[in-house]
């Protein structure tokens, strides 16, 4: 046997053999630390797919949509362009609130970006107009971001009582949590000191918003005292006094005339009172709060969800004691990744099982096959342990990787050990015996090049998969590097322990020179084949080429997705009615939704949110809700059929648009086009009217092409408003100012912050707006009550147009170019057809 002893490779057998010891030693270790590494890494569903990206919120109280747009989004979105690295802008403008998303090309420093990012928006909060607050980045989080939902009821307690409670006490609680980046609060009534204003006991009492406002100022707030230092001490004076409770701030003087006093309460209600809302939550069909709680970036789900609920259970005794029930079943995706991992983990360890198996009938010898064995769990626990320092997450794109090299990283043992197992045979059989250390060095060395030619060839067939660029991308290459990973890592097996494993347990025992049954069976069968073979080559070579082409011609017909149907047992339903729908006809619509949802067998909770919280993720107008439906442990074709259940539900509510995802495809399609939708139509131009216009073109053809569902307009025109527009010649003929009369007129309807009261550690705003009978009535406008510098009272009519119109929801991309955007799923379709059709 002719052998080349020089190289590398040689280098490698020949020392491992020398110190076989050491070898098998090293190799334990490499077994243990890489249990205790699997047990230590990071579980998820996904890899981080989503590339670089930062949302920026800048809240704008009481500006309408194409207000919030000119003010804020444009000028934001005109600071943010020039900064390095952005692949997309998109920005969206609704009531109050202005939200920027900045995506920046995959690979970029997200640290980074948002520093310099922080550094363009301090100096453009100066330039905004007064009353928006500062925008603000969201915390970074995860793809999917999302780590559980939580609800909370009460039977005793009001909606005020639960929103303060969740507010100062459990999102208090869950932000010290490691890896909880924001807890979004939804639902309930966000608690205020107001000082509602009645319109006719101004009159009554000569007096105007102003006067009001003034005094509510100097009412409340902490001011420091200083401290007064003698020859040998510093004593600091602490002044007290400022008004903390609703009596206290009612007692305020406005004016003090002739030995009499107007304080507040003359001329205005003081109460704690609800904030003006901007979303609602509802949890089986009752009104209640939910908190959103959403995982930092690079965070392990898993690790985060057990300590929430740890503190959970911390904080239940005390919630039950107040009479508030707490819910912490609403959403868990920690469910899915465990059940997904498992599952995957499961058919690991059924593929390893099976290759042990078809190892020993093949080899029919339990120490050859144990030896060829061993390169599994070497292989896979050396590529998890480099994916830890990586710092990747098993996911089931990860270990998936790993089950499809199951059968492959035990090739290179299962050649090195077959032909050692041969020599040794052969020399135990010859007359001149060699020594067996250099019987297992020579019959390594043989198989060494097929050992390094074959793995290297397997390794470039996935080398397509780490050059995907995007989401795919982000999603597919660690499926890729798992592999290779493995692969790589059972090469070494084949080189070092393999071979120490043959000398040590091969050796000096018997071999029998007798071919397994199953061997034996298959060659005799192999051999009367390979005769007719040589019989008739081009049959089999013509046979060969028809059954690729066949093979190849049936590819179009194959459908296309970026990710296969996830049974997550979990549903999201994202329902919306005609724009301007009020919080309380949302809620009351998504209650009869809940009590239909509940009829089925399947459904375990359903759980509603309205509108948006402050600093969320999803932002939306009070037109707009989401529905999470849970679902009981379902198996087989109890999951297929029931989204199809659940769509039938739906379709009884006639005039409301739904769509229904799961979680995991609603993230992928949002991280891709910024909207949750298989397919996105986006129409760019200035004319707010022709986008419109186009549209719903668009809409109705989407809506007629087969497979289509879910179809809407993502930015619907014909949202209520209500035009104050100021008439420059009466201002001047009474005296306004533009400014004090609009300032008037967004303290009476959105109400003015003045001060807070202090509550040991909880803070509540003290606002002043008008009492709640007169922000009910749309004629009541025109009468609101305004003193002119010369102490006439007139009406707001008297120096303003006031007319109804259609407003809209306002969306950017790339700089100040709006966009209108249609989308729709394809149910039951290959997407790349249905966008061929559509």
């Amino acid at each position: 046997m002719n052998t080349n002893r020089s190289g590398v490779l040689t280098s490698i057998v020949s020392f491992s053999l020398r110190f076989r010891g050491t070898v098998i030693i090293l190799a334990c270790i490499m077994l243990g630390y890489g249990i205790y590494m699997l047990l230590q890494a990071k579980y998820d569903v996904f890899p981080e797919f989503a590339p670089p990206q930062v949302v920026i919120q800048t809240e704008a109280p009481g500006l309408s949509p194409e207000q919030v747009e000119m003010l804020v989004t444009q000028p934001l979105e005109n600071a943010i362009n020039g900064v390095e690295g952005i692949e997309t802008l998109r920005s969206g403008s609704i009531q109050g609130l202005s939200v920027v998303t900045v995506v920046f090309h995959t690979g970029s420093d997200i640290y980074r970006a948002r520093q310099i990012l922080s550094e363009r928006l301090t100096g453009l909060y100066r330039q905004m107009p007064q009353g928006i607050q500062a925008p603000a980045m969201t915390p970074l989080t995860s793809s999917t971001s999302v780590v559980l939902v939580i609800g909370l009821t009460s039977e005793s307690r009001s909606l005020m009582e639960i929103r303060t409670t969740a507010d100062w006490i459990v999102k208090q609680r869950l932000l010290s949590i490691p890896g909880v980046a924001k807890v979004a609060v939804f639902g309930g009534e966000v608690k205020q000191f107001q000082i509602q204003v009645s319109p006719e006991r101004l009159i009554k009492y000569h007096l105007s918003i102003e006067d009001v406002l003034s005094a509510a100022h100097k009412a409340t707030g902490v001011k420091g005292a200083g401290f007064i230092e003698n020859n040998n001490q510093r004593i600091i004076l602490q002044s007290e006094g400022q008004s903390l409770t609703a009596s206290q701030i009612a007692r305020t003087v406005i004016y003090h005339r002739d030995g009499a006093n107007v304080i507040l309460s003359d001329v205005a209600e003081v109460a704690p009172a609800p904030e003006p809302p901007i979303g609602a939550a509802a949890i089986m069909g009752r009104p209640g709060v939910q908190l959103v709680v959403s995982e930092q970036y690079g965070a392990n789900t898993l690790e985060v969800t057990d300590r929430v609920e740890d503190a959970l259970t911390d904080l239940r005794p005390m919630l039950e004691a107040e009479g508030i029930a707490i819910h912490t079943d609403i959403f868990r995706p920690a469910n899915f990744i465990k059940t997904a991992i498992s599952n995957v983990r499961s058919s690991l360890l059924i593929g390893a099982a099976l290759v042990a198996v078809v190892l020993f009938l093949f080899l029919l010898d339990l120490r050859t096959a144990a030896i060829s064995c061993t390169a599994i769990p070497l292989s896979l626990l050396a590529a998890v342990t480099v994916f830890k320092y990586l710092g990747y997450s098993l996911n089931t794109m990860t270990l998936g990787g790993l089950a499809i090299a199951v059968g492959v990283v035990v090739d290179d043992a299962i050649i090195d050990v077959e032909n050692i197992l041969r020599r040794l045979m052969e020399n135990r059989s010859s007359g001149n015996q060699r020594s067996v250390f250099q019987v297992v060095l020579d019959a390594s060395i043989e198989v060494r090049n097929a050992i390094v030619y074959a793995t290297f060839a397997v390794i470039l067939v996935f080398i397509p998969v780490l050059t995907m660029s995007g989401v795919a991308g982000q999603l597919f290459s660690p499926l890729g590097i798992a592999f290779i990973l493995a692969i790589f890592a059972s090469l070494l097996v084949a080189l070092t322990v393999t071979p120490a494993l043959c000398f040590i347990l091969l050796g000096s025992r018997e071999l029998s020179g007798k071919e397994p049954p199953v061997v034996r069976w298959l060659k005799e069968k192999y051999s009367g084949l390979l005769v007719q073979v040589k019989k008739y080559p081009r049959i089999v070579i013509g046979s060969l080429i028809i059954f690729t082409l066949i093979g190849l011609s049936m590819l179009p017909f194959f459908g296309g997705g970026l990710l296969p149907e996830l049974r997550e047992g979990h549903f999201i339903i994202h329902m919306s009615e005609v724009p301007g729908t009020s919080i309380e006809e949302s809620l009351r619509l998504g209650q009869h939704v809940t009590e239909e949802l509940l009829r089925l067998p399947f459904v375990r909770t359903v759980s509603q949110r309205t509108g948006r919280a402050e600093r969320a993720d999803d932002t939306w107008g009070t037109h707009y809700s989401e529905l999470n439906v849970d679902l009981k442990p379902l198996k087989g074709e109890e999951g297929e059929f029931a989204l199809v259940d659940i769509r039938k539900i739906l379709a009884r509510f006639l005039g409301v648009n739904f769509s229904v995802k799961t979680f995991l495809t609603e993230r992928v399609e949002e991280t891709i086009s910024g909207y949750t939708a298989s397919v996105a139509v986006n129409l760019f131009g200035n004319n707010l009217d022709i986008l419109d216009k186009k549209a719903q073109e668009i809409d109705r053809v989407l809506s007629r092409v087969s497979g289509a569902i879910d179809v809407q307009v993502q930015s619907p025109p014909g949202v209520p408003q209500i035009v104050i527009r100021l008439r420059k010649d009466d201002l001047m003929r009474w005296g306004f100012n533009p400014v004090d009369a609009l300032d008037v007129i967004r303290t009476a309807y959105q109400g003015d912050i003045v001060g807070q009261v202090y509550d040991g550690n909880r803070v509540f705003d003290v606002s002043v707006i008008l009492n709640p009978q007169s922000r009910k009535n749309i004629k009541d406008i025109g009468t609101l009550p305004l003193l002119s510098p010369n102490g006439v009272y007139i009406q707001l009519k008297q120096i303003c147009d006031i007319y109804e119109t259609s407003g809209r929801y306002i969306v950017l991309h790339q700089g100040a170019r709006r966009v209108q955007t249609i989308t729709c799923n394809a149910s039951g379709r290959d997407i790349n057809s249905f966008v061929r059709e559509a």
